[in-house]
């Protein structure tokens, strides 16, 4: 049987980074390499698995029990987030970790450093994977990938276990908020679900961000320096103003907890033209479309100063708060919270300040709660994670099955 760091290994070598401004489903071609070995994969252990022509991999093991019992989910997303590369990816495993900074080794002087991410110092004497400073890691999902495919291992390698119908799937584009916009709950076949894409070890989480994704252009008039004056816009200088009028304290650096955030992502641009982007988040729907009216009013602004045209605002929903569908079926929450005492976990049940594909399989009539995956840092460089976390999530995984079995 392979073990879990090997898998975890194996997977991050594959480049799987989505792409927001590709139209096509998957938005790249390259993350089919690994939802073809997940498939194959499957296949393999003995499940009953596919890949659509969406990207979705969907496999299912069928009941063992002579009872009903519900048929119970298990979802992980194979894309890394646009904002780092995840090409070409050089783990650095720590074994034994001693508590202090941790030099990456792939760029001279970067150095994941306890001061910065004090987070890192409570897995002391753990097995730490890092980047090498070049790359993102890749734990944002592939750990929530490998830990699924090591209990399906260990499940179908283990015929005496006790469970009912399980489902598995595998997932593009989530990074964008694009996973689940084709995904056929009536296929995948489970009554419940989860996700494992949380970060830190006892993460549980039904509910996530409302949010929303915010594109401005900024058309300037471009004239010769030497003879500007009065004629010349600067769309660069037009769109720091504009990002000037919103609220600081609304910057994601600024907030916490149940915080909302207005967070500008990209900007590029010349004097004639420029293009900036926003995502715009919040827990409280009221709040939430509080935040794109600002937005709107910026735009209003700009345009009544410089004229109409120079500002173009599109705004696009992604998804939104999952709570109001998870609650009502409850008990999958406080199944997880057993699963996770049973492996020695202290639960955390906390908002997402972010939001996962479950957010919008919720929403499809899949109740799905996100569990901890076990990384930290994503999107960036500094990404890290521990095969003991990795370990505890998939022993999460096994008791879920357990649990639904006994009921």
């Amino acid at each position: 049987m392979e073990s879990l760091l090997e898998r975890f290994l194996r997977y991050v070598a594959v480049d799987t980074q989505s792409d927001e401004l590709s139209d096509s489903q998957p938005s790249t071609s390259k993350q089919l390499k690994l939802l073809e070995m997940l498939r194959d994969e499957l296949k393999a252990m003995g499940a009953e698995a596919e890949l659509d022509e969406w990207g979705y991999v969907m496999a299912s093991i069928p009941s063992n029990m002579d009872r009903d019992v519900p048929a119970i989910g298990f979802i992980a997303h194979v894309d890394t987030s646009p904002d780092a590369s995840g090409a070409d990816v050089k783990p650095q495993i720590v074994e034994n970790y001693d508590g202090g900074d941790i030099p990456l080794s792939g760029v001279p002087g970067m150095t994941l450093r306890t001061k910065d991410f004090p987070e890192i110092t409570a897995h002391k004497g753990e097995t730490v994977i890092t980047t090498d400073g070049t790359t993102l890691l890749g734990a944002d999902d592939k750990a929530g990938v490998a830990e699924i495919m090591n209990a399906v291992q260990y499940i179908m390698s283990h015929p005496e276990i006790k469970h009912g119908k399980l489902c598995v799937a595998f997932t593009p584009d989530e990074e964008i908020g694009r996973g689940v916009v084709k995904f056929d709950v009536a296929r995948f076949g489970a009554d419940y679900a989860y996700t494992m894409d949380g970060g830190e070890v006892g993460e549980l989480e039904f509910e996530n961000f409302n949010a929303a994704s915010a594109s401005v252009h900024i058309q300037g008039r471009n004239v010769h320096p030497g003879y500007a004056k009065g004629k010349m816009r600067n769309a660069i200088l037009i769109a720091q103003e504009f990002n000037a009028l919103l609220p600081v304290d609304q910057r994601p650096e600024y907030t916490s907890d149940y915080e909302g955030f207005l967070h500008i992502t990209s900007i590029k641009g010349s004097v004639e033209e420029c293009d900036f982007s926003y995502i715009i988040r919040d827990h409280d729907s009221d709040k939430f479309e509080l935040k794109k009216r600002t937005l709107e009013q910026c735009t209003d602004f700009i345009n009544a100063r410089y004229g109409k045209g120079t500002v173009t605002l599109t705004i696009k929903d992604q998804y939104r708060n999952m709570r109001e569908k998870v609650e009502p079926h409850y008990h999958i929450v406080e199944a997880a919270v057993k699963a996770m005492e049973m492996a020695g976990v202290k639960p955390r049940i906390q908002p997402i300040r972010g939001g996962t594909d479950g957010a919008n399989l919720s929403f499809k009539g899949l109740p799905c709660p996100n569990i901890f995956a076990g990384g930290m840092n994503f999107h960036g460089k500094y990404e890290w994670v521990t095969l003991e976390n990795m370990q505890k999530a998939s022993a999460v995984i096994l008791n879920l099955v357990k649990i639904f079995a006994e009921k």
